[in-house]
């Protein structure tokens, strides 16, 4: 599956959990690892707040599901969450 794909699966799954749909972006970067996609997702700081969740839970249930297509390919994927 390519990077693409996966920017664009991460995006309809964080969508409808923001107040403002339109604002939220992910972006695949490069990362030092080549087994390793990093994307990082772009939102307001009160919808990224919303999107890590209490203790974090709703990142790390982000990420366990964003890993289940990269082991696929033998790659691990780190999600990031950025507020501007």
């Amino acid at each position: 599956m390519a990077e693409l794909d996966l920017e664009k699966v991460l995006l309809n799954l964080v969508k409808p959990m923001v107040e403002d749909p339109d604002s939220v972006s992910v972006k695949s970067l490069p990362s030092l690892n080549e087994n390793e996609i990093l994307l990082v997702v772009y939102a307001k700081s009160e919808d990224i707040a919303r999107l890590i969740g209490r203790q974090g839970s709703m990142a790390s249930a982000l990420r366990q599901l964003m890993n289940v297509p990269a082991r696929i390919e033998n790659r691990r994927i780190s999600v990031k969450f950025e507020s501007y």
